[in-house]
Parts: C-alpha cells; structure tokens; sequence
C-alpha cells in the first residue's frame, strides 16, 4: 500500500465500484467497452469495475478511443470522476 502513490484510472474505478456496492447503490450497468482500442489492456481485476464506471458515465475516454486504463489520475480528472460519482450514483 503506497499512500503517496499516484492511483490509475482504473484504481479509481475500482474504489467507486466497491464503495457503491458496498453502500447498496446500483452496479448492475456494464458498458461494452470493445469501442476502446485499448480495452483489452484492461486488468482482469478491474474489468467489471470499469465498465460500470464507463456505463455511469463517471469515466470517459482520454480520447474518443482509448480509455487508458493504467493511467495516472489526474487532480482535474479525480475532481469530475468524483462529482460524477456524487451526482450520478449517490442518491
């Protein structure tokens, strides 16, 4: 466990998906993300956690193909994904 670490963009979406499952909030909507040329680099790990996060449109694609799973977050995007989250999932 690195504290200081940067976390990727799929951390992120696992953290979310195991907190919004974890407080009872719907996780039952999975995107297809085959539209991703970068999909397949994917964790196995985090599969089901980033198509939740894509279908509930709290992670969009760095471009308008590529998701870029192991990415570092930045500020700005951890900022949106968590306002997304906040807005679109808490109820």
């Amino acid at each position: 466990f690195g504290p200081d670490d940067t976390i990727t963009r799929e951390q992120m979406a696992a953290i979310l998906y195991r907190y919004a499952s974890y407080k009872g909030y719907s996780v039952s909507d999975l995107a297809n993300l085959t539209g991703y040329t970068d999909a397949a680099s994917v964790s196995e790990w985090a599969s089901t956690a980033m198509r939740w996060a894509v279908a509930e449109g709290l992670i969009e694609g760095t471009s308008a193909t590529t998701l870029s799973p192991s990415g570092d977050s930045t500020r700005a995007q951890v900022a949106t994904i968590l306002m997304r989250f906040c807005e679109g999932v808490v109820k």
